[in-house]
Parts: structure tokens; C-alpha cells; sequence
């Protein structure tokens, strides 16, 4: 969702894992961290993006899948929806 920063924050993340499809809190924290590193290591584009056309972001990942994934499948997906949604705001 497109918005005005405020707070001096160009971008806003949500991160959710649903209790229906991990019932273990311990496999939907590991997912959680995963979602959170991901971003953590390719926000930047995104960042300075936002930062350049005055906006802000509030964005929300939400995981669907039934299984637990893995480190290198997470980041590229980071990737390609960050890049996605940079596109988007032009």
C-alpha cells in the first residue's frame, strides 16, 4: 500500500505465518526468521526507491505454503518481490 513516510520510515513491514498451517510455534518462528532476514539483506533497492519518489510503503508477507523452506528458495523469492514491487510504484 502506497503512502506518505512518516516517522522517517520509508518502508513498514508486516511479517505473518498462520497458526492453521504451523501448529509449533518453534516452525512458525523459524519462518518468521527467515521471511525477516530475507528482507533484511535486499531492502536496500527498495528503500532508496521509495526514498527518491517521496512515498512511503506499508507492506505485509504473509506465508501460505504447508512446508518449511529453505534459506536459498526464500531469498530468491525476496528478491523477485521486491524488485516486483518497485516496478509497481513507477
Amino acid at each position: 500500500m502506497k503512502q506518505k513516510p512518516f516517522s522517517g520510515a520509508a518502508v513498514s513491514v508486516l511479517i505473518s505465518v498462520p497458526k492453521k498451517k504451523f501448529k509449533q510455534a518453534v516452525k512458525r518462528n523459524r519462518m518468521k526468521r527467515l521471511i525477516r532476514e530475507a528482507y533484511r539483506l535486499n531492502k536496500k533497492s527498495l528503500i532508496q526507491h521509495c526514498q527518491e519518489k517521496e512515498n512511503g510503503l506499508l507492506i505485509a508477507f504473509l506465508y501460505v505454503g504447508n512446508e518449511l523452506c529453505q534459506w536459498k528458495e526464500m531469498e530468491s523469492v525476496m528478491q523477485k518481490v521486491l524488485l516486483v514491487l518497485k516496478e509497481k510504484m513507477e
